[in-house]
């Protein structure tokens, strides 16, 4: 008997799905060896630490001194606000400070005139104490005479006035020392007094000086201008944003995987990172975890213990540093979606659980001690 042959109409289509069946085995096959070694997802995005720069002070500006997406240095002028007032303040200030130095000035040489007017008083206390001394022995040596018969009354009478006299010479001296000695105090306080009115002073220079200084607005970091909303003749508020400055070349990823791909991954371990903006991958590695699900940093976290709840999945925010030196690596710009790949497979760092052990220990001696 020949072989019978099947016919087309039955063979192509039993081909046809032994080719579907070996692609799916393929595909299978290259989906488990992939899910096996790598962990991706595109809830991915560019990040860089951008610097807001807004004035300190409240001011006309008086001069925009760069465009829109300009290259800038650290300490290159960006804004210069109108310097009049403060100048005028800079101005007061010193007066001012002048003044309380010359007061205090005062007060010295008036010490020193208080000093030499302490010291006449002083000798005026002595000679009135000397003459005291002088009349007292004539008035007893006159009193030995009279009862002699040698001095008559009147005399006598007249010693005695001049000892009385040279007493109270001695008291109204001494009282003028003391006035002298309290008055040379007094003015220790004022001195004081004018010291602290001189470290006021020179507080308020300084702090003029200062606000003199803010009216020349500087780059704060190495950057490309951004969002510049400044310009000439705007009055600006402290603490309103003026422009950003936003540092390229130093940007990272911020990959947001689910709770159940992150028990794999380690700190170091090698990432792609693929944007739509290039046509070729760049190179990356995880740097750290963040310490807490982006559910927790939301404005209105949700509240699980009300109503019928329902386990959805959260996701872990995961910084991914940018491997320096990569070409496509300075492209980066921050708010780009990129699509990340980590191979897992490495044994780099510290591993997700690792990371909160640390912390969890030292909690606990801190709360056995």
């Amino acid at each position: 008997m020949g072989v019978r042959l099947m016919p087309k109409s039955r063979l192509i289509p039993l081909l046809a799905g032994g080719v579907v069946a070996l692609a799916l085995l393929i595909g299978g096959g290259l989906w488990w060896a992939d899910r096996q070694k790598y962990e991706s997802t595109d809830n991915a995005f560019v990040e860089a630490d951008t610097a807001p720069v807004s004035s300190l002070i409240a001011d006309h500006v008086a001069e925009v001194l760069v465009t829109d997406n300009q290259p800038v240095t650290p300490g290159q002028v960006l804004v210069r606000l109108d310097p009049t007032d403060f100048q005028d303040r800079v101005a007061q200030a010193k007066a001012n400070l002048a003044a309380a130095e010359a007061a205090v000035k005062s007060v010295d040489d008036k010490a020193a005139l208080e000093t030499s007017m302490i010291a006449e008083r002083a000798a005026g206390v002595t000679s009135a104490e000397a003459g005291a001394r002088t009349a007292d022995l004539d008035m007893k040596r006159y009193g030995r005479l009279a009862e002699q018969g040698f001095v008559s009354d009147q005399g006598l009478q007249s010693a005695r006035s001049q000892a009385q006299q040279t007493a109270a010479n001695v008291a109204q001296a001494k009282a003028s020392l003391e006035a002298e000695q309290r008055s040379a105090q007094s003015l220790a306080s004022a001195k004081a007094q004018n010291l602290a009115q001189v470290q006021a002073a020179r507080a308020a220079l300084q702090q003029a000086e200062t606000d003199l200084d803010r009216t020349v607005i500087r780059a704060p970091i190495q950057g490309v201008v951004g969002a510049r909303s400044v310009r000439a003749g705007q009055y600006v508020q402290p603490g309103v944003t003026l422009l950003a400055v936003v540092p390229l070349g130093k940007t990272y990823v911020v990959a947001n995987f689910k709770e159940t791909q992150v028990a794999r991954m380690r700190v170091g371990q090698p990432v792609q990172i693929r944007a739509d903006a290039f046509d070729q991958p760049i190179r990356g590695r995880i740097d750290s975890f963040a310490p807490a699900t982006g559910q927790e940093f939301a404005l209105i976290p949700v509240e699980n213990a009300v109503g019928n709840f329902t386990k959805i999945t959260q996701r872990v925010p995961v910084k991914i540093a940018v491997e320096p030196g990569t070409r496509l690596a300075s492209g980066l710009r921050p708010g780009l979606s990129v699509v990340v790949k980590v191979d897992v497979t490495g044994r780099t760092g510290a591993s997700f659980a690792d990371l909160g052990a640390p912390q969890v220990q030292v909690a606990r001696q801190g709360t056995e001690r």
